[in-house]
């Protein structure tokens, strides 16, 4: 992967890959690596296709790291849809919509829609369903409350501005399991939300509120 990062570096500085110029004096963006994932990226031209296939091509030859182009996906921002289809045949991959999911995240959804925010609903609603939470005692479930429940949304509140509704779906869900053990149903709640989000020193519980965890975030 570097080594491929250091070619389209090179094309480029040679001026035979046109990047995308950030705002504000940022930098030129051709490229983002992470793991197995690879993002080419670049002003709509042909040139700028023919030269990312032929960089692939290189890196194969090289390498011997054959790309699976019929798992690869192009996408055309603002670009005609039969512009993007007809590029996307010559260059032998699919054509990709919006939003799509890389890295665990909705890239070009609106976040600020609940139904784009289902993945993080269920993935709480999951583990709890994994939990034999009756059985645990108060401070049990206090404790998974704030290391695991807690924590799952962080990672899409650290980039996004979580819809109210989230939010208070999470801590509805978050204070279900701590006075009744489950992730639906009604029990008796003995201590005010409010209190229980009060650092211990103060007489509460120490759970932080989601919407200033997502705010600080």
């Amino acid at each position: 992967m570097e080594a491929l990062a250091c070619m389209v570096d090179k094309a480029r500085e040679l001026g035979v890959l046109e990047g995308l110029k950030l705002p504000n004096d940022g930098p030129v963006l051709t490229h983002m690596l992470y793991e197995d994932d690879a993002l080419i990226l670049g002003k709509w031209n042909d040139r700028n296709i023919n030269v990312t296939n032929g960089l692939l091509r290189i890196f194969y030859l090289c390498s011997g790291l054959q790309i699976n182009i019929h798992k690869s996906v192009l996408f055309g921002l603002g670009v005609r849809d039969s512009e993007v289809s007809s590029m996307a045949s010559l260059f032998g991959c699919k054509v990709g919509n919006l939003p799509f999911v890389y890295l665990g995240i909705k890239v070009g959804a609106t976040m600020n829609r609940v139904c784009y925010w289902e993945p993080v609903l269920d993935t709480i609603r999951n583990r709890l369903s994994s939990w034999k939470s009756k059985l645990l005692s108060m401070g049990g479930r206090l404790t998974l409350l704030k290391s695991v429940l807690a924590s799952l949304p962080v990672y899409y509140f650290s980039i996004f501005k979580g819809p109210v509704k989230v939010v208070d779906e999470i801590e509805k869900m978050m204070r279900r399991f701590l006075w009744c053990g489950c992730k639906e149903g009604r029990g008796m709640h003995w201590v005010a939300l409010e209190v229980v989000t009060k650092p211990k020193k103060e007489g509460g519980l120490g759970v932080t509120r989601l919407s200033v965890i997502n705010t600080a975030l």
